[in-house]
């Protein structure tokens, strides 16, 4: 028998009454330094795993386990943790809950210690509060809130929390082939995005897809004396920033041919928000033509990630022979990354300065993501986030990239993917004082509540 779907009210007054708890649970996860990067101690990956394991084992699952799969090198991946409730019938939808418990590298210029909770004010400040660690706990909640009410709805509940999303997911592909059935759902919800802003949802309708790969510039076979062969031969590094020079126009839209475009989107940022959020310096122009939201969701952007040349530091009176640049293309929405990658190779290579050497190596890539926007998930969610905020969700773009959601897709090609966020615009996601604002956490909570109490009789089950 399907349980009666809780009033907003209801889950609201539920969520208040738990949300202390929530509070401690979040702080303990942030105090574990799960970061998944190699050249950290993947101990505390294993321990942060175990921590996820017993959260969930605590709201009632009685099928919780740690497992991993192999990398492509044959290497074992980080543990992620698998938790199931079967859905009390066949008719019944099954929901994966996504998050990850892994964590970027702190990193520098904190004011808060990185993997000490902090509160001031609203905010919870600490690495992984906001990404990806509040997911966890909004999953926690609303499993919690339900159960509080006895609302427990009939759908099945997968939750899948990876442990190396920050690291680019290696192993997620063959987690997913290996685990297929494990983690089949109808619906997956990913609450790793952002808000519009505090106080008003956002449900992101796109992913920008991401290209990167290093471009080397070689003029000599070795470094000759500056003052005997400089001038008529130019150094690597010259040759590199003219190259580096090809990749944007004089009004700084990216300039590679063959590139695609996504559709405008309905809404845009307000500049002087953007370049607040952004820490853009005073007299900094914004780069190309369009709005800032068309820019940032759905058209490429390729930038300069890192640099290989002679340091200052080392720096002689010699011709550099050769130099490096890795390059990071973000692409828009409809964008095949091998046809973006072929692009940028025939640009680089067509661009070449002087006759100079030029190659370039493919690093990593991933698809971007355009959702439907009015699937029954989609309207089901809509109305989640109406009620828990008392405000329309806003649709939006992420300039960001997700690449799992394309392996998702491949392998549950019928699921709906929900793409949520714990984030807003001040979280600092990956960055020094990372934090997650605590009222919009206890929305989210409601709103997912919500949500899954609604999904099931809004989707059908995949036969």
């Amino acid at each position: 028998m399907t349980a009666i779907a809780p009033t907003p009210s209801d889950l609201r007054a539920a969520v208040d009454a738990l949300f202390p708890a929530l509070q401690a649970d979040l702080e303990a996860l942030v105090r574990i330094p799960g970061v998944s990067a190699a050249s950290f101690d993947q101990a505390r990956v294993a321990s942060s795993a175990e921590a996820v394991a017993a959260l969930l084992s605590g709201v009632g699952f009685d099928d919780v386990r740690i497992l991993t799969a192999p990398k492509p090198d044959g290497t074992p991946g980080a543990p992620a943790v698998v938790a199931r409730r079967q859905a009390a019938s066949d008719d019944a939808p099954t929901v994966m809950l996504y998050a990850h418990h892994d964590v970027q590298p702190p990193g520098e210029g904190w004011e808060t210690e990185p993997f000490t909770p902090t509160i001031v004010g609203e905010r919870m400040y600490g690495r992984g509060a906001a990404d990806d660690k509040a997911g966890i706990v909004a999953h926690v909640g609303a499993l919690r809130a339900l159960t509080a009410l006895g609302a427990m709805p009939d759908v099945g509940i997968t939750i899948f929390i990876e442990g190396e999303e920050e690291d680019g997911s290696p192993s997620f592909a063959a987690f997913l082939d290996q685990y297929r059935d494990l983690l089949a759902a109808d619906v997956i919800v990913i609450p790793d995005s952002v808000n519009w802003k505090v106080g008003v949802p956002g449900l992101t309708t796109s992913l920008r897809g991401l290209v990167d790969g290093v471009v080397e510039v070689r003029v000599l076979d070795h470094a000759v004396h500056s003052g005997m062969y400089g001038g008529p031969i130019l150094d690597a590094n010259v040759l590199l920033a003219r190259l580096i020079a090809t990749l944007h126009d004089d009004a700084g839209n990216v300039a590679v041919a063959g590139l695609v475009e996504g559709p405008s989107p309905t809404v845009d940022f307000d500049e002087a928000t953007f370049r607040s959020e952004a820490s853009l310096l005073d007299g900094v122009r914004l780069a190309g033509s369009g709005g800032i939201a068309e820019h940032v969701w759905v058209k490429p952007a390729l930038g300069v990630i890192g640099i290989d040349a002679t340091s200052v530091a080392l720096a002689s009176n010699t011709i550099a022979p050769s130099a490096r640049a890795k390059l990071s293309l973000r692409l828009a929405p409809g964008q095949d990354p091998a046809a973006a990658a072929e692009a940028l190779r025939a640009h680089l290579l067509a661009k070449a300065p002087f006759g100079a050497e030029v190659t370039f190596e493919v690093g990593s890539a991933g698809k971007p993501f355009l959702a439907p926007i009015d699937t029954p998930a989609m309207r089901v969610a809509r109305g989640a986030f109406a009620d828990a905020w008392g405000t329309d969700p806003v649709d939006i773009g992420v300039g960001g990239s997700i690449p799992f959601i394309a392996d998702l897709l491949e392998v549950y090609p019928e699921a709906d993917i929900l793409v949520t966020g714990v984030e807003d615009p001040d979280s600092r996601a990956h960055g020094a004082n990372e934090s997650v604002h605590l009222g919009e956490l206890r929305r989210v909570v409601v709103a997912e509540a919500l949500m899954l109490a609604r999904l099931a009789g809004a989707v059908e089950s995949s036969p």
